[in-house]
């Protein structure tokens, strides 16, 4: 019965038919079990007889079709994240499950369990250590926190508190020796190869402390190592230039969640002023990240980057040679864009 109730909270229509509750049970079930069952939903107002649709002549009767209330289903679940609630330390927070689903839930709770065992026998570590060491403590598997671990540490709130160094590769960036000790340091960040090699000659001329290279996605994790090898109390400001086109502005904004980093406009600017090119199709589409994106530039160049990727064309940060990358890293006033 619990497995039928999870997998109606994960059927993706509002009715369902009788053949098809009858494929989300246990094969082994006879009619008269299958039937219980089912008229047990119903007594609980989980399904409801769609009327027109009438009944089988079988006995047990049971309706041709019924509506799932999808309510009744989540009470019960929300019961037992409530009784988990008290059942765990304290620490581990079950908010966001309710706003999830009851697969992703059951998923979970294994490995909640031995994080709660973990905490309850050893209390919180003071010692920091590499994630795979850590994972392996936790749940038996230096993987797992690779894998799937943090975005559930994550979810219960608990990534901080058991004192990680992060799984993501070193962070690629040369240094500029000159603007180490600023009070504030400028960091820039490209998300190609090209556009790093073009501006590394003149990074020791700029007012950046560092020249990050993004690798495209790879910076989303990698940047979480920017503190340990970066290490300084001094203020920090992030750039960012990648292609305008849906991934490199998707990009953007996963990094902008985990490190608030300014898009270099004046880079993109520049690139508005080119032809634009055409080619790439079939990127993620996420209005929240474009919306995020265009409000770091006037109205005029906004509308145009708007319909730029409404008819499929993009800007790689290629477009932009050497020399004018070069120029419009020394020539803008860096400090004093907000």
């Amino acid at each position: 019965m619990d497995q039928l109730k999870e997998n109606l909270l994960q059927f993706n229509r509002k009715t369902i038919s009788i053949d098809e509750l009858e494929m989300l049970t246990s094969k082994k079930q006879t009619y008269e079990q299958f039937a219980s069952d089912i008229l047990s939903l119903e007594n609980s107002n989980i399904l409801e007889m769609i009327q027109s649709k009438g009944r089988n002549g079988r006995s047990p009767s049971l309706a041709f079709r019924y509506r799932i209330r999808t309510q009744p289903l989540n009470e019960t679940y929300y019961k037992e994240l409530q009784m988990y609630r008290i059942k765990f330390h304290n620490s581990i927070n079950l908010d966001a499950y309710f706003k999830l689903d009851a697969k992703t839930w059951k998923r979970d709770l294994p490995y909640i369990g031995k994080i709660n065992e973990y905490i309850e026998r050893n209390g919180f570590p003071n010692e920091r250590v590499p994630a795979p060491e850590r994972s392996f403590e936790l749940v038996g598997d230096e993987k797992w926190i690779e894998q799937m671990g943090e975005d559930l540490l994550q979810r219960i709130q608990l990534w901080d508190e058991l004192n990680m160094m992060p799984v993501a590769d070193p962070l690629m960036f040369a240094i500029n020796s000159l603007k180490v000790n600023d009070p504030t340091a400028l960091h820039f960040i490209v998300e190609n190869k090209t556009t790093y090699q073009a501006l590394l000659p003149v990074l020791k001329s700029s007012t950046f402390s560092t020249l990050i290279y993004g690798a495209g996605n790879k910076i989303v994790k990698s940047i979480e190592n920017f503190d340990n090898q970066f290490p300084t109390e001094n203020d920090q400001r992030f750039f960012y230039f990648g292609d305008i086109d849906r991934e490199g502005i998707n990009i953007w904004h996963r990094l902008n969640e985990k490190r608030q980093s300014t898009p270099a406009r004046a880079f993109y600017q520049a690139c508005l002023e080119k032809t634009e090119a055409y080619g790439k199709v079939n990127q993620v589409k996420n209005e929240t990240a474009l919306n995020a994106f265009l409000e770091h530039f006037p109205r005029r160049d906004a509308v145009t980057i708007e319909q730029l990727l409404i008819k499929g064309a993009y800007y790689p940060q290629e477009v932009l040679k050497t020399n004018q990358l070069q120029h419009i890293l020394m020539a803008t006033d860096w400090r004093n864009i907000h």
